[in-house]
């Protein structure tokens, strides 16, 4: 129980005297040792890098029901505010956006709600262009260890998919953004802006 709640709650460790007659070093070890057995307990099917086998899912599920060969995921980053970040880290978590410290994730996740992908506790000042750059999932491309799946469009084979991502990201071959000027584009880039904006049937 003392775990969960600081987990659910993200409540300190000493609070547990009251509520539970517990000591700050009780809770604190108690918090370790659940934490603990949740990873040896789901490590190796849950908390692990994907094979090719799951990639060749992921890409034959986006393509089935997305009708986007290839694609991997759509990336994004989002802000987790820190209600108890220490004063002395506030300013390097803080944006001219958010007011509120924060930390940033960038998380990839399937169709049936398994998270293959996290990455998480960078400063909140950062954007996902910085995040980019800091990624392991990225970087794991870039070095050439990164989850392998092939597809075909037009005839070719690609062996890397790639991911669906908005207009702050760089121009990447890994990265697929949708097409600028709405107003001068033909009716196939129109069309795939939709599926790449999530809203196919509008």
């Amino acid at each position: 129980m003392a775990a969960l709640i600081q987990l659910a709650y993200d409540d300190s460790s000493d609070i547990m005297d009251d509520y539970l007659k517990m000591s700050a070093r009780v809770a604190r070890e108690s918090l370790h040792s659940f934490c603990t057995y949740i990873i040896e307990l789901y490590m190796k099917k849950y908390l692990r890098k994907l094979t090719f086998s799951d990639m060749q899912q992921l890409l034959e599920h986006h393509a089935e029901y997305h009708g986007l060969p290839g694609m991997k995921a759509s990336l994004n980053c989002m802000k987790w505010e820190w209600e108890l970040c220490p004063t002395a880290w506030q300013g390097s978590h803080t944006s001219g956006y958010h007011r509120m410290p924060a930390m940033m994730l960038e998380a990839g996740a399937s169709q049936d709600l398994w998270i293959w992908y996290a990455f998480f506790g960078m400063p909140g000042s950062h954007n996902d262009i910085n995040i980019v750059h800091h990624s392991p999932l990225l970087n794991d491309l870039i070095n050439g260890v990164g989850p392998k799946g092939t597809f075909i469009v037009n005839d070719v084979e690609y062996k890397y998919g790639y991911y669906l991502v908005d207009g702050i990201y760089p121009e990447w071959a890994v990265f697929v953004k949708s097409f600028s000027r709405e107003g001068t584009l033909d009716p196939k880039r129109i069309k795939f802006n939709k599926v790449q904006r999530g809203n196919p049937r509008s």
